[in-house]
């Protein structure tokens, strides 16, 4: 192949006319001594265009509530979003107890993850892994698929980051005690579920052997929850509620010999509630025959038998058929190796600050049940918010320059709102009244050391947000809003004045909104605890537990599903098939 002179001197001029030609690829074909040149049309000016216009990387770990949360109200379109869990769906836990026993079905409560990311504008990738390293100083996350290996047969990739968003969950914390996890089953996720049902079909079916004796019919049909919380109560109350009503008609001659124990190491169970909640949920299972053992503490599970002591009394073995481990939380070993790395390795639990960052870490937030916000105390930053407040620097505040910078301390510091409160206090100024409780006059004046007085026993409203979905959910929705608006925000600021630093912060600090909790307690009935110390037990509270959880779903269809179920259960009960 042979090319022309004056192709190739036209072909020259061209490249003569680019300057700013970053690349020039020549080929010589040596048949026929025929050359062709090609030229990589990009220049320096392009790339650092498509450098400043690139999508930052957004990569969020788990899909969770915190992280689908934080899924559904990102804008994605301003990311390039990558999402990374060991399972590719969303679990609604709040029902799991109910798909223990049949009450709803397990694909009733999940939600594929990449159909809630199909709806969302500007795509978001999704890789079905477990993040096994975390790598702040490299920005990267280090993972590994169990349904994929490559070339060295390994199954880990790396994904690098800009912003890293970490809402990996927690595990069940079994407190080292020997034998848990060898021999109890757990309840935090679907497999869990049907593990569980699967195990309490097999123990009736034991039960109803011929020639076992009545002695090992009744370990079979003990079973054990450990952990007076929430999740360990609601278990027991479907379970009571799935025998009474169901099985005790499919195996009638061992329906008498089924024990259904909860044991708490505390005083009471419910200990979060109301006490009023806690003495009607202790009372209404003593008259279902549910046997609570309060201030007992597990100290170890065989095979058969489980033993546990109290201060009263020495170890006990009691036999059992089956037994959950419902007692809390623990810290993943991913996130407690990246808190070594941050300088965290002597807490249990990764701490944020109010916005949901990770300290020390660029670009770096968690959220949900693997993270929990260290509030800043108001003692810690006293001189600093003197400083600011007094902003004729002379030594004194007056009210009105207290007044000036209030909405700021409040907003910073929700303590103090909190300590306002639990004193009956109108208003901020109150903290200043004299010792006679006389109002403090606008020209009076305080000094640091009067200011630290008055504001000296306020960090004791400092308070830890619980573990739950609602807390997840909401800072998912916090922190989104705070990307969708990054942009804004850097040149408008919109949050508290800066107590240590000049200016603003950009974003409002997150703020928990309470909005109730439900404890259903079988039998219909429901123990509803709700904002203004308004409490309500019985059949209504179960109703507006089903309209509550029928509304929170994330898909008409699962809500469509979960409405069924119930409906079926009405009307056929629940199935006990060993599937």
């Amino acid at each position: 192949m042979r090319f022309s002179a004056s192709f190739l001197d036209r072909a020259s001029q061209a490249i003569r006319r680019r300057p700013t030609i970053s690349k020039l690829i020549v080929i010589c074909a040596l048949s026929s001594g025929g050359v062709l040149a090609y030229a990589d049309a990009k220049s320096d000016h392009d790339f650092e265009t498509s450098e400043l216009t690139r999508k930052k990387k957004l990569v969020v770990l788990g899909t969770g509530w915190a992280g689908t949360s934080f899924l559904r109200n990102l804008d994605a379109s301003q990311y390039d979003v990558q999402v990374v869990s060991p399972r590719n769906y969303f679990l609604f836990t709040p029902l799991l107890p109910s798909v223990t026993c049949g009450t709803v079905e397990p694909r009733s409560i999940v939600e594929p993850i990449r159909k809630i990311m199909h709806k969302k504008v500007g795509g978001i990738k999704f890789w079905e892994a477990e993040c096994y390293k975390i790598d702040p100083t490299n920005k990267k996350v280090l993972c590994c698929s169990n349904i994929w290996t490559n070339m060295d047969g390994s199954g880990e990739f790396a994904v690098d980051y800009d912003y890293l968003v970490i809402a990996l969950g927690a595990k069940p914390n079994t407190f080292n005690t020997p034998g848990v996890v060898e021999n109890c089953h757990f309840l935090k996720e679907i497999e869990d579920t049907q593990r569980i049902r699967r195990s309490v079909m097999n123990c009736f079916e034991r039960a109803s052997l011929p020639e076992l004796s009545e002695e090992d019919r009744r370990k079979n049909l003990h079973f054990v929850i450990v952990g007076g919380g929430p999740t360990g109560v609601e278990f027991a109350a479907e379970l009571h509620d799935f025998v009474s009503e169901d099985l005790a008609k499919l195996y009638p001659t061992v329906k008498d010999l089924v024990k259904i124990s909860v044991i708490e190491a505390g005083d009471h169970i419910l200990t979060m509630f109301d006490k009023r909640i806690t003495e009607f949920a202790e009372e209404k299972f003593q008259r279902d025959g549910i046997d609570v053992k309060t201030n007992f503490r597990v100290v170890k599970v065989s095979d058969k038998a489980i033993t546990m002591t109290s201060a009263s009394s020495r170890e006990i073995s009691v036999p059992y058929g089956m037994v959950v481990w419902s007692t809390g939380i623990g810290t993943r070993p991913v996130i407690l190796d990246f808190m070594k790395q941050v300088g965290q390795a002597d807490r249990r639990v990764l701490a944020t600050d109010e916005w949901l960052r990770v300290p020390n870490c660029d670009g770096v937030y968690a959220l949900g049940d693997c993270a929990t916000i260290s509030q800043r105390k108001v003692m810690e930053d006293i001189s600093a918010i003197f400083r600011v407040a007094d902003k004729d620097d002379s030594g004194t505040l007056t009210v009105k320059e207290i007044k000036d910078v209030l909405d700021d301390i409040c907003e910073r510091y929700p303590q103090v709102e909190l300590y306002l409160k639990s004193k009956q206090m109108k208003d901020f100024i109150d903290l200043f009244k004299d010792a006679n409780s006389n109002a403090v006059k606008e020209s009076k004046e305080l000094n640091i050391e009067e200011f630290k007085k008055a504001l000296a026993d306020v960090d004791s409203r400092v308070k830890m947000l619980p573990a739950t979905a609602q807390v997840a959910a909401q800072q998912g929705n916090y922190l989104a809003k705070c990307f969708n608006k990054m942009k804004i925000c850097e040149e408008n600021p919109e949050g508290p004045l800066r107590m240590r630093g000049s200016g603003r912060h950009r974003f409002h600090p997150f703020r928990y909104r309470h909005f109730g909790q439900f404890a259903p307690l079988g039998g219909e009935q429901t123990a509803a605890q709700l904002p203004g110390d308004w409490v309500s037990i019985g059949h209504s509270s179960q109703w507006l537990w089903y309209s509550v959880y029928a509304s929170k779903q994330v898909s008409w269809r699962t809500r469509f599903l979960v409405v069924s179920d119930w409906m079926r259960r009405f009307i056929h009960g629940r199935d006990s098939s060993c599937i």
